[in-house]
Protein backbone atom coordinates (compact mmCIF):
# COMPACT_ATOMS: atom_id res chain seq x y z
CA UNK A 1 0.00 0.00 0.00
CA UNK A 2 1.40 3.18 -1.33
CA UNK A 3 1.95 6.27 1.09
CA UNK A 4 0.08 9.29 -0.26
CA UNK A 5 1.05 12.99 1.07
CA UNK A 6 -1.56 16.08 0.18
CA UNK A 7 -2.02 19.16 1.90
CA UNK A 8 -5.55 20.03 0.93
CA UNK A 9 -6.32 22.19 3.95
CA UNK A 10 -3.33 24.73 2.91
CA UNK A 11 -4.42 24.50 -0.40
CA UNK A 12 -7.91 25.73 0.48
CA UNK A 13 -6.58 28.62 2.72
CA UNK A 14 -4.53 29.49 -0.37
CA UNK A 15 -7.76 29.65 -2.27
CA UNK A 16 -9.24 31.67 0.47
CA UNK A 17 -6.68 34.14 0.47
CA UNK A 18 -6.53 34.64 -2.89
CA UNK A 19 -10.19 35.48 -3.69
CA UNK A 20 -9.95 37.56 -0.24
CA UNK A 21 -6.86 39.57 -2.07
CA UNK A 22 -9.27 40.16 -5.14
CA UNK A 23 -12.10 41.05 -3.44
CA UNK A 24 -10.37 43.83 -1.65
CA UNK A 25 -8.09 44.98 -4.46
CA UNK A 26 -12.18 45.70 -6.09
CA UNK A 27 -13.35 47.53 -2.87
CA UNK A 28 -10.03 49.40 -3.12
CA UNK A 29 -10.65 50.21 -6.81
CA UNK A 30 -13.61 51.08 -6.72
CA UNK A 31 -12.65 53.32 -3.37
CA UNK A 32 -10.28 55.01 -5.32
CA UNK A 33 -12.37 55.69 -8.63
CA UNK A 34 -15.73 56.27 -6.40
CA UNK A 35 -17.64 54.20 -9.18
CA UNK A 36 -18.98 50.58 -8.69
CA UNK A 37 -18.93 49.41 -12.31
CA UNK A 38 -15.31 50.05 -13.85
CA UNK A 39 -15.48 47.61 -16.06
CA UNK A 40 -18.54 45.52 -18.04
CA UNK A 41 -17.25 42.69 -16.01
CA UNK A 42 -18.58 44.12 -13.13
CA UNK A 43 -22.23 44.09 -14.21
CA UNK A 44 -22.75 44.14 -17.83
CA UNK A 45 -26.41 44.84 -17.87
CA UNK A 46 -25.59 47.96 -15.79
CA UNK A 47 -22.83 48.97 -18.15
CA UNK A 48 -24.60 48.75 -20.99
CA UNK A 49 -27.46 50.74 -19.69
CA UNK A 50 -25.17 53.10 -17.79
CA UNK A 51 -23.32 53.85 -20.91
CA UNK A 52 -26.44 54.40 -23.25
CA UNK A 53 -27.97 56.91 -20.66
CA UNK A 54 -24.32 58.42 -20.94
CA UNK A 55 -24.75 58.77 -24.43
CA UNK A 56 -28.12 60.19 -24.21
CA UNK A 57 -27.10 62.98 -21.79
CA UNK A 58 -24.46 63.71 -24.07
CA UNK A 59 -26.92 64.19 -27.14
CA UNK A 60 -29.55 66.11 -24.76
CA UNK A 61 -26.86 68.59 -24.34
CA UNK A 62 -26.04 69.15 -27.79
CA UNK A 63 -29.72 69.82 -28.08
CA UNK A 64 -29.83 72.17 -25.24
CA UNK A 65 -27.09 74.19 -27.05
CA UNK A 66 -29.13 73.97 -30.23
CA UNK A 67 -32.04 75.35 -28.40
CA UNK A 68 -29.82 78.01 -27.31
CA UNK A 69 -28.32 79.04 -30.43
CA UNK A 70 -31.68 79.24 -31.76
CA UNK A 71 -33.01 81.45 -29.03
CA UNK A 72 -30.07 83.74 -29.34
CA UNK A 73 -31.04 84.05 -32.84
CA UNK A 74 -34.56 84.96 -32.73
CA UNK A 75 -33.54 87.99 -29.73
CA UNK A 76 -30.62 89.13 -32.84
CA UNK A 77 -33.75 89.51 -35.03
CA UNK A 78 -36.61 90.53 -32.72
CA UNK A 79 -33.83 93.39 -31.60
CA UNK A 80 -33.80 94.77 -35.07
CA UNK A 81 -37.12 94.25 -36.12
CA UNK A 82 -38.69 96.42 -33.23
CA UNK A 83 -36.26 99.06 -34.49
CA UNK A 84 -36.94 99.11 -37.31
CA UNK A 85 -41.08 99.38 -36.39
CA UNK A 86 -40.18 102.21 -34.30
CA UNK A 87 -38.69 103.80 -37.57
CA UNK A 88 -41.68 102.77 -39.15
CA UNK A 89 -43.99 104.86 -37.00
CA UNK A 90 -41.04 107.95 -37.16
CA UNK A 91 -41.81 107.70 -41.21
CA UNK A 92 -45.38 107.81 -40.61
CA UNK A 93 -45.31 110.86 -38.39
CA UNK A 94 -43.37 112.39 -41.06
CA UNK A 95 -45.96 111.27 -43.39
CA UNK A 96 -48.64 113.13 -41.25
CA UNK A 97 -46.66 116.28 -41.01
CA UNK A 98 -46.59 116.38 -45.02
CA UNK A 99 -50.63 117.19 -44.70
CA UNK A 100 -49.79 120.58 -43.87
CA UNK A 101 -49.31 122.96 -46.67
CA UNK A 102 -46.83 124.87 -44.73
CA UNK A 103 -44.19 122.27 -44.86
CA UNK A 104 -40.94 121.85 -46.45
CA UNK A 105 -42.02 118.14 -48.46
CA UNK A 106 -38.35 117.90 -49.53
CA UNK A 107 -36.62 118.10 -46.58
CA UNK A 108 -39.47 115.88 -45.16
CA UNK A 109 -38.79 113.80 -48.33
CA UNK A 110 -34.61 113.61 -46.92
CA UNK A 111 -35.57 113.08 -43.47
CA UNK A 112 -37.66 110.09 -44.37
CA UNK A 113 -35.24 108.80 -47.04
CA UNK A 114 -32.28 109.14 -44.07
CA UNK A 115 -34.27 106.29 -42.07
CA UNK A 116 -35.31 104.17 -44.94
CA UNK A 117 -31.08 103.85 -45.09
CA UNK A 118 -31.60 102.93 -41.55
CA UNK A 119 -33.83 100.09 -42.16
CA UNK A 120 -32.07 98.95 -45.61
CA UNK A 121 -29.26 98.86 -43.29
CA UNK A 122 -30.76 96.59 -40.92
CA UNK A 123 -32.13 94.32 -43.16
CA UNK A 124 -28.23 94.11 -44.83
CA UNK A 125 -26.27 93.79 -41.65
CA UNK A 126 -28.34 92.02 -38.99
CA UNK A 127 -26.49 88.95 -39.01
CA UNK A 128 -25.86 85.96 -36.31
CA UNK A 129 -22.48 83.77 -37.06
CA UNK A 130 -22.53 85.34 -40.57
CA UNK A 131 -25.76 84.41 -41.28
CA UNK A 132 -28.25 87.34 -42.91
CA UNK A 133 -31.48 87.15 -40.50
CA UNK A 134 -33.68 89.59 -42.08
CA UNK A 135 -32.59 89.62 -45.98
CA UNK A 136 -34.01 87.63 -49.09
CA UNK A 137 -31.40 84.89 -48.24
CA UNK A 138 -33.28 84.42 -44.26
CA UNK A 139 -36.47 83.77 -45.91
CA UNK A 140 -35.51 79.76 -46.19
CA UNK A 141 -35.74 79.64 -42.35
CA UNK A 142 -33.13 77.94 -40.27
CA UNK A 143 -33.60 74.40 -38.82
CA UNK A 144 -32.01 73.24 -35.32
CA UNK A 145 -32.40 69.62 -33.74
CA UNK A 146 -33.49 69.85 -30.63
CA UNK A 147 -33.78 66.43 -29.48
CA UNK A 148 -32.17 63.45 -29.18
CA UNK A 149 -32.93 62.23 -32.69
CA UNK A 150 -31.97 63.87 -35.60
CA UNK A 151 -35.44 63.94 -36.92
CA UNK A 152 -36.27 65.65 -33.85
CA UNK A 153 -35.86 69.51 -35.26
CA UNK A 154 -37.49 72.37 -35.31
CA UNK A 155 -37.71 74.74 -38.12
CA UNK A 156 -37.62 78.39 -37.72
CA UNK A 157 -38.96 81.09 -40.79
CA UNK A 158 -39.96 84.46 -39.47
CA UNK A 159 -38.71 86.95 -42.13
CA UNK A 160 -41.01 85.59 -44.90
CA UNK A 161 -41.26 89.20 -47.73
CA UNK A 162 -39.92 91.43 -45.09
CA UNK A 163 -36.96 92.32 -47.33
CA UNK A 164 -39.01 91.74 -50.28
CA UNK A 165 -42.09 94.57 -48.91
CA UNK A 166 -39.58 97.09 -47.60
CA UNK A 167 -38.06 97.32 -51.21
CA UNK A 168 -41.83 98.33 -52.41
CA UNK A 169 -41.76 100.87 -49.68
CA UNK A 170 -38.21 101.71 -50.51
CA UNK A 171 -39.40 102.21 -54.49
CA UNK A 172 -41.92 104.90 -53.45
CA UNK A 173 -39.47 106.64 -51.01
CA UNK A 174 -37.14 106.73 -53.89
CA UNK A 175 -40.04 108.34 -56.11
CA UNK A 176 -40.21 110.94 -53.47
CA UNK A 177 -36.79 112.56 -54.96
CA UNK A 178 -38.40 113.02 -58.25
CA UNK A 179 -41.57 114.40 -57.36
CA UNK A 180 -42.22 115.20 -53.22
CA UNK A 181 -45.79 115.84 -53.93
CA UNK A 182 -48.40 115.44 -51.45
CA UNK A 183 -50.18 111.91 -53.46
CA UNK A 184 -46.32 110.76 -53.39
CA UNK A 185 -46.55 110.41 -49.51
CA UNK A 186 -50.35 109.06 -49.54
CA UNK A 187 -48.95 106.24 -51.82
CA UNK A 188 -45.93 105.47 -49.69
CA UNK A 189 -48.19 105.39 -46.57
CA UNK A 190 -50.05 102.56 -47.80
CA UNK A 191 -47.10 100.48 -49.28
CA UNK A 192 -45.43 101.22 -45.52
CA UNK A 193 -48.70 99.82 -43.92
CA UNK A 194 -48.23 96.24 -45.75
CA UNK A 195 -44.29 96.54 -44.22
CA UNK A 196 -45.60 97.62 -40.83
CA UNK A 197 -47.65 94.71 -41.19
CA UNK A 198 -44.72 92.40 -42.23
CA UNK A 199 -42.89 93.39 -39.65
CA UNK A 200 -45.17 92.99 -36.79
CA UNK A 201 -46.04 89.48 -38.26
CA UNK A 202 -42.46 88.29 -38.24
CA UNK A 203 -42.20 89.14 -34.20
CA UNK A 204 -45.07 87.96 -33.27
CA UNK A 205 -43.51 84.33 -35.39
CA UNK A 206 -40.44 85.28 -33.03
CA UNK A 207 -42.52 85.38 -29.83
CA UNK A 208 -43.73 81.89 -30.73
CA UNK A 209 -41.10 80.19 -31.79
CA UNK A 210 -39.57 81.87 -28.80
CA UNK A 211 -42.05 80.24 -26.33
CA UNK A 212 -41.44 76.70 -28.14
CA UNK A 213 -37.53 77.05 -27.40
CA UNK A 214 -38.17 78.11 -23.76
CA UNK A 215 -40.31 74.75 -23.25
CA UNK A 216 -37.77 72.39 -24.91
CA UNK A 217 -34.87 73.91 -22.67
CA UNK A 218 -36.88 73.46 -19.74
CA UNK A 219 -37.94 69.88 -21.03
CA UNK A 220 -34.33 69.12 -21.72
CA UNK A 221 -32.82 70.32 -18.43
CA UNK A 222 -34.70 68.06 -16.96
CA UNK A 223 -34.51 65.26 -19.01
CA UNK A 224 -30.65 65.88 -18.08
CA UNK A 225 -30.61 66.19 -14.80
CA UNK A 226 -32.98 63.21 -14.08
CA UNK A 227 -30.78 60.95 -16.62
CA UNK A 228 -27.56 61.94 -14.89
CA UNK A 229 -29.21 61.01 -11.32
CA UNK A 230 -29.96 57.31 -12.99
CA UNK A 231 -26.44 57.18 -14.42
CA UNK A 232 -25.10 58.47 -10.85
CA UNK A 233 -27.30 55.34 -9.22
CA UNK A 234 -25.93 53.10 -11.68
CA UNK A 235 -22.10 53.86 -11.53
CA UNK A 236 -21.09 55.89 -8.27
CA UNK A 237 -20.08 53.88 -5.69
CA UNK A 238 -21.29 53.55 -1.89
CA UNK A 239 -17.88 54.80 -0.51
CA UNK A 240 -19.14 54.14 3.49
CA UNK A 241 -20.11 50.76 2.14
CA UNK A 242 -16.73 49.90 -0.37
CA UNK A 243 -14.54 51.44 2.68
CA UNK A 244 -16.02 48.50 5.15
CA UNK A 245 -15.75 45.76 2.65
CA UNK A 246 -12.38 47.00 1.72
CA UNK A 247 -11.61 46.53 5.70
CA UNK A 248 -13.31 43.67 6.09
CA UNK A 249 -11.90 41.69 3.37
CA UNK A 250 -7.71 43.28 4.43
CA UNK A 251 -8.59 41.91 7.75
CA UNK A 252 -10.23 38.54 6.36
CA UNK A 253 -6.73 38.32 4.22
CA UNK A 254 -3.98 38.71 7.50
CA UNK A 255 -6.50 35.96 8.38
CA UNK A 256 -6.24 33.46 5.55
CA UNK A 257 -2.69 34.62 5.23
CA UNK A 258 -2.37 33.61 9.04
CA UNK A 259 -4.05 30.15 8.37
CA UNK A 260 -2.54 29.23 5.28
CA UNK A 261 0.97 30.00 6.74
CA UNK A 262 0.20 27.28 9.69
CA UNK A 263 -0.75 24.48 7.06
CA UNK A 264 1.70 25.21 4.92
CA UNK A 265 4.35 24.53 8.07
CA UNK A 266 2.19 21.40 8.74
CA UNK A 267 3.95 19.35 5.42
CA UNK A 268 7.45 20.26 7.59
CA UNK A 269 6.29 18.41 10.68
CA UNK A 270 5.53 15.32 8.85
CA UNK A 271 8.79 15.53 6.75
CA UNK A 272 10.90 15.35 9.83
CA UNK A 273 9.44 12.07 10.58
CA UNK A 274 11.75 11.00 7.69
CA UNK A 275 14.60 12.49 9.24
Amino acid sequence: MGLSISNMGAQKAYNALSALNSQTEKAQLKIATQKKINSVSDDTSAFNIGKALEAKVSLMKSAQKNVGSAKDLLATAETQLISMRDQITQIKAKIGDAGNSAVDLNSLQEDIKAIATEINASITNTKFNDTELLASSAQAGFTFQTGVASTDTIAIDYADDVATNFGTSKTEIDALSSASTRDNFTALATNLDAFEATVTSALGKIGNYTQRLDAKDDFLTTAVANSEASVSRLFSADMATEQMDATKNSIGSQISQSMFAQMNASSSQVLSLFR
